[in-house]
């Protein structure tokens, strides 16, 4: 049974609380969502399960969303159609209904993983991509330096890939997502050369695992890498991100075939 709050959410995170800002700071980037589109092959009909606010449905044809959060169904665009309300582990479609399927920044959220995914393959006769975060490589990133905590969550909700692939059955390919430097979509890789960004509250409350730590934690990031910035010393270090036109890091997308 899956317990959602009373925004609907039914994950880890109550975007009931956090969510109200998302759609400003999680603008779908072109360069990935072409990435996105390329996965998912010649699908005509795609599920979008988590859909949030309906990044990176404008680039596919005919795409059905499923959102539980209240809070983020009503952030979508007038352009897409309505979210319907569901959850990943109780899909309400027909065996086999659709070409393809996808879940974006979303897995790490579900209480129950496997069975989501296994409902994704139930309903899609072709390729389901999952677009998520590589667990054995987000602390290689700078913010561990400044934020451990965050980036400790960050490795504990996120799914290893060989459960993914596991849960999904048939054939799996697993790619690294190139993020850009100017990339629109703010999650917390996404400003590996603009660290400014991170300073802003809104900012990283874009970004769930933010709500997992307590004001000490955000306090001493803020502290910390202030410090850093005025002194030189995160430049230093980590300044050649800054120019660096695209970062790879433990961003992934897993893409399985019946």
């Amino acid at each position: 049974m899956t317990t959602r709050t009373g925004d609907g959410s039914a994950g880890d995170v109550d975007y009931g609380a956090i969510g109200a800002g998302y759609s400003s700071y999680r603008r779908p980037d072109a360069r990935i969502a072409r990435f996105i589109a390329e996965t998912l092959g010649d699908s005509r009909t795609v599920l979008n399960v988590g859909a949030g606010a309906g990044s990176y449905e404008g680039a596919l044809r005919a795409v059905t969303a499923v959102e539980p959060s209240e809070s983020m169904r009503a952030q979508r665009p007038t352009r897409l159609a309505p979210a319907i309300d569901a959850v990943a582990e109780d899909l309400p479609f027909a065996d086999g209904e659709f070409d393809g399927a996808m879940t974006l920044f979303s897995v790490h959220q579900w209480l129950d993983v496997e069975a989501g995914l296994r409902e994704m393959r139930r309903v899609t006769r072709g390729p389901v991509v999952v677009l998520t975060c590589d667990p054995d490589l987000v602390r290689d990133f700078w913010l561990y330096r400044y934020a451990p905590e965050v980036l400790d969550t960050e490795a504990r909700r996120y799914p290893p890939i060989g459960q993914l692939t596991a849960a999904l059955g048939g054939t799996s390919t697993i790619r690294t997502v190139p993020i850009p430097l100017d990339c629109t979509d703010g999650f917390n890789e996404a400003y590996y050369g603009r660290p400014e960004m991170l300073l802003d509250p809104a900012a990283r409350q874009a970004c769930s695992a933010w709500s997992f730590v307590d004001d000490r934690v955000r306090g001493h990031f803020d502290e910390t890498l202030r410090h850093d910035l005025d002194s030189g010393a995160w430049d230093e270090e980590f300044g050649h991100l800054r120019s660096r036109p695209a970062y790879e890091g433990s961003l992934v997308i897993v893409r399985a075939v019946p």
